[in-house]
């Protein structure tokens, strides 16, 4: 029994469009609506049962170690409530790793949440269906931990590929995967350019500011929900060009910087510049803003002049996955 393993591997995400109408206080009013999609880059999750010979029962190894005898006294709040969410009471060790680092708008904490709840629930012999996952996870981070986070990391985490993911209604939640020929699919990946401009936030504080501020943008919060309906259309079209879908995610990004003063700064702002200025068509900072990685949308043929001219910051590889979160290792031995 000591032995029984499970090990998760979830994928981060690149949000395109509509962002921000992801919050339940606007979509349970208004609906929302995103297109993102998920990326090959990921946090994994190891969990095990673990022998009672120890002062600690829980065993959670992230950035930090912690070693507690009761889940109320562990610090990761998403370990902690998910544990309780179950009622997970066994014995356990927890270990965390991942391939990029933590609050750079990629999704990485939910990644986390779904991961670790698909784990436990391997532990417990119990599968649950992609849909569940993203509304446990959902679930455990706005309601059981509080947090001022929307609802599309967990779903996209959860699905995995690209969609246009609907939220609000009976349903709460719709995922349309958007299928795209290999050759069309290929031009979308690489038009994409993604750099980490070194600056970590929390997003939960930077949303705080944005969902106060929600009742005041209707006006932005429809566009960038049309927006997303635009962009799918862009992507279905027969012209072979994409440059419409580049145009359309700066226009997107000038809207989401008017949504929150917490969103951008100036040198997020210079960087977008440089960018643009160096043959990028469009970009966005992904995320809740405030900094983490940026988003560039440009024809492959400029790619490195751009990558010139932003020397000073990392250019992180990207192509979309189709997978999700998954159990990779299962040991019952």
């Amino acid at each position: 029994m000591y032995s029984k393993m499970i090990i998760t591997r979830t994928p981060f995400r690149i949000s395109f469009f509509g962002g921000g109408t992801d919050y339940p206080v606007w979509y349970k009013k208004n609906g929302g609506a995103v297109l993102s999609t998920t990326i090959n880059h990921y946090g994994y999750i190891t969990c095990r049962f673990s022998p009672p010979f120890f002062k600690h029962k829980y065993r959670v190894s992230y950035s930090k170690i912690e070693e507690v005898s009761h889940h109320n006294q562990i610090d990761h709040p998403s370990v902690r409530e998910s544990l309780k969410f179950l009622n997970f009471n066994k014995n356990l060790s927890i270990t965390y790793d991942t391939d990029l680092p933590a609050r750079s708008g990629l999704g990485s904490s939910s990644s986390f949440t779904v991961g670790l709840l698909n784990a436990l629930y391997g532990l417990r012999g119990e599968s649950k269906t992609k849909e569940q996952l993203a509304m446990d996870a959902i679930h455990v981070e706005q309601n059981l931990i509080g947090e001022n986070v929307g609802s599309q990391d967990q779903t996209a985490a959860a699905f995995g590929g690209l969609n246009k993911i609907e939220f609000g209604g009976a349903n709460e939640l719709t995922v349309i995967p958007i299928i795209l020929e290999q050759k069309r699919s290929k031009n979308l990946q690489d038009h994409l350019l993604m750099f980490f401009t070194g600056y970590a936030r929390t997003a939960s504080e930077i949303a705080a500011e944005q969902i106060r501020l929600t009742p005041k943008k209707d006006t932005e919060l429809h566009a960038m929900r049309q927006m997303v309906d635009e962009a799918v259309n862009i992507l279905h079209r027969k012209k072979e060009n994409l440059d419409d879908f580049g145009k359309l995610l700066h226009q997107s990004w000038q809207l989401k910087r008017s949504l929150s003063s917490k969103i951008s700064n100036p040198a997020i702002d210079e960087i977008y510049a440089l960018g643009i200025k160096a043959g990028a068509i469009g970009g966005k900072l992904l995320g809740a803003g405030g900094g983490g990685f940026m988003l560039f949308f440009a024809p492959p043929e400029r790619h490195k002049k751009i990558i010139e001219k932003l020397n000073n910051f990392l250019c992180v590889p990207v192509n979309m996955e189709y997978t999700g979160s998954q159990r990779i290792y299962h040991s019952d031995f």
